[in-house]
Order: C-alpha cells, then structure tokens, then sequence
C-alpha cells in the first residue's frame, strides 16, 4: 500500500485531478452553476486532494525508492 502511494503515477494522477477540479469549481462558479455550499464543497475538494499530491510528493522525494 505504502509503495501505491509513493509510485510517482499515483502523485501526478492526484495533482491532475485536484488540478480538474478546480478548473471545475472555476468553471461552474463563473457561470453560476452550483451556489453556495455545494460550491465551497468542489473548492474544499480541490485543495485537499492537491494537498495531498503535495504531501506524496514530499514523501516519495523522502522516502521513495524512485
């Protein structure tokens, strides 16, 4: 499980999709799609998953065999 997720795919698949996501939440805020909460949720989404792509990273650097 721990070599899943320091495997560099696994790193770039997550960045790309909070990368989506957020293109998502720009996407439907500025076309007035989702409001509110809903809204708040697709952002807070984003952020995390990013984070943790970000976190992975570090650790694969730290930790990783290659």
């Amino acid at each position: 499980m721990i070599d899943f997720l320091l495997n560099r795919t696994t790193v770039i698949t997550l960045a790309i999709i909070g990368g989506l996501i957020s293109l998502l939440f720009s996407w439907c805020k500025s076309k007035n799609m989702l409001t509110g909460d809903k809204l708040k949720l697709l952002n807070t989404t984003a952020y995390v998953i990013t984070g943790i792509s970000i976190v992975l990273f570090i650790a694969t650097g730290l930790f990783g065999s290659g």
